[in-house]
């Protein structure tokens, strides 16, 4: 179990760091953020530069403060801080609205194929869906943070590729900015405004810090010391990445402003076919399939870790190992197949921008900053938390649909943020004041205390979990030197940019290659 959904407690922090990074912001890159950066230019840089300024604020103090927990799952945590009854109310909530988060990320992936190889959507989602419940049902976490870093070494070859090749087209960054309409460039505009990206920037450390998929890179490291370079790794990324990600959708709105409604959201897909040759063109494909399908393995593997790990196993006490874990496969296929479902429903729903979005808003800091706060708070109780979580949604489900059916003005996208992050932090605020006021004993986070002082008496290392993880990294690095040697292949074959091809494959292989040298004397070491 604590392989499967924990990769052993051990996993590299630049491993994580690097999985995490994957599977946040491969759900909405190319679609989604493509989408709004066509249509609205550079403020789709600054709507994701927001979530570098969270990754930092979590490495400081949520990344450490969970891996202290000493938690399997944040599920399991709720279950020690404030019961059982309470986690497995969570647990029903967060399943559920997992189902809209797997199949928005999804999405994109159908997309994607469906765009650049004419397949029909609904076939592209179905046969990536089969593929990646497989692999996550065959491999757990590993097989996660694994693909996560092979996407990563793809995706950065693929796009350091496409962005010169893009700009070329129009004559270079010069002839770009000569040629954006009245306002591209803009920090801001009326529908993504200061509101919305202060209440994103709030929303993103909720959601960045307690979505429980997320949570999985904190624990699984060994050292709160580790976790926190998880979160520096992830905000240093995405104070870099979000820059070179939207120059193509930008570029492609200068040469073809026709796009309109759900057809902007083709427009990174549509730029690549029309400046890559075909064999770069397929290693940018599977770069954005694969990196948008590591959002699904993770929280399909979440998914399925929470009904195993927290649900399963609390009504059937007396089960085998090998019973657990025919459940967990058996519940990441389950799972899997669901989110297919609601990916399928996606366009009936508004597309993707309008889906991701409101369940954000909606969702995000109801269900995740109350277990957040719960870690640093000594006086909020299993009551506090799930008032405040079930009060926030049931206000902003009223605020967002009820209000508007009753003759209300429909909320704006900045009041729909702002009120989403902004709900919560109220309730939880006026429970800290009622119960500092009362001076009432919290015996449920005296015994959260002493649980945590005997874990750390107990914790020692499992050699099993250090050897596996080592075989894993081998693996990893494995899979990146053969990328970085067939991108080489790729570039002496090309019939243009064969140069940066060829350059970006040597860069890739080397290191890998050289990454091996360590492992092979730990391999000695143990031996001896």
């Amino acid at each position: 179990m604590k392989s499967f959904f924990a990769a052993g407690g051990a996993v590299p922090w630049w491993v994580s760091g690097l999985s995490l990074f994957m599977s946040f912001f491969s759900v909405g890159t190319f679609v989604v953020w493509g989408s709004i950066a066509y249509a609205d230019g550079f403020v789709s840089v600054m709507i994701q530069t927001t979530m570098a300024i969270s990754g930092l604020v979590i490495a400081l103090v949520i990344a450490p403060a969970w891996n202290r927990t000493r938690a399997l799952t944040a599920a399991e945590f709720i279950s020690r801080r404030l019961g059982d009854s309470v986690q497995r109310k969570f647990s029903a909530m967060f399943l559920l609205i997992n189902l809209f988060t797997a199949g928005a990320f999804l999405y994109p992936v159908g997309k994607i194929i469906e765009v650049t190889t004419g397949l029909p959507l609904e076939v592209a989602i179905l046969a990536l869906g089969v593929f990646i419940i497989a692999y996550t049902a065959v491999g757990g976490l590993w097989a996660v943070l694994v693909t996560d870093v092979l996407q990563f070494t793809v995706l950065s070859a693929a796009v350091v590729i496409v962005v010169p090749l893009s700009l070329g087209a129009v004559g270079g960054m010069s002839g770009f900015l000569d040629k954006v309409p009245e306002g591209f460039m803009a920090l801001h505009n009326d529908e993504y405004n200061l509101i919305f990206l202060a209440a994103f920037t709030v929303y993103n450390i909720v959601f960045i810090g307690g979505n429980w998929a997320y949570v999985q890179r904190y624990t699984s490291v060994s050292s709160p010391r580790d976790a926190r370079k998880v979160g520096w790794l992830f905000g240093g990324l995405y104070l870099l990445a979000p820059v070179v990600w939207m120059i193509p959708p930008m570029v492609y709105r200068v040469l073809d402003p026709s796009l309109a409604g759900t057809q902007a959201e083709d427009a990174y897909l549509l730029m690549s076919q029309k400046v890559v040759p075909a064999g770069l063109l397929g290693l940018i494909l599977g770069a954005m399939i694969f990196a948008t399908a590591s959002s699904v393995n993770t929280t399909i593997n979440i998914a399925a870790g929470v009904w195993t790990h927290d649900i399963y196993r609390h009504f059937k006490r007396q089960t085998s190992e090998r019973e657990v874990m025919l459940m967990a496969r058996f519940s990441t296929l389950v799972f899997g197949c669901m989110a297919i479902t609601v990916a399928l429903l996606v366009q009936t729903m508004g597309g993707i921008v309008s889906v991701v979005l409101t369940v954000a808003a909606l969702t995000g800091a109801a269900i995740y900053l109350p277990p957040i706060w719960a870690i640093f708070s000594r006086r909020q109780t299993g009551v506090s938390i799930l008032t405040t979580t079930i009060g926030s949604l049931a206000t902003n489900i009223f605020l967002k649909f009820g209000w508007p059916w009753i003759g209300g003005d429909a909320l704006t996208r900045s009041a729909e943020m702002l009120v989403g992050v902004s709900v919560p932090v109220v309730f939880l605020l006026g429970f800290e004041l009622w119960y500092a006021w009362r001076k009432t004993s919290n015996p449920n986070y005296e015994a959260y205390l002493d649980y945590r002082a005997t874990l750390n008496a107990t914790a020692d290392g499992d050699a099993a979990s250090a050897d596996a993880n080592r075989y894993a990294v081998r693996i990893l690095l494995v899979g990146v030197a053969m990328i970085g040697m067939l991108i080489a292949v790729l570039g002496v074959l090309a019939e243009s940019a064969r140069l940066a091809t060829l350059l970006v494959g040597v860069v890739i292989f080397i290191p890998a290659v050289w990454g091996l040298k360590p492992l092979r004397w730990f391999a000695k070491k143990s031996r001896v």
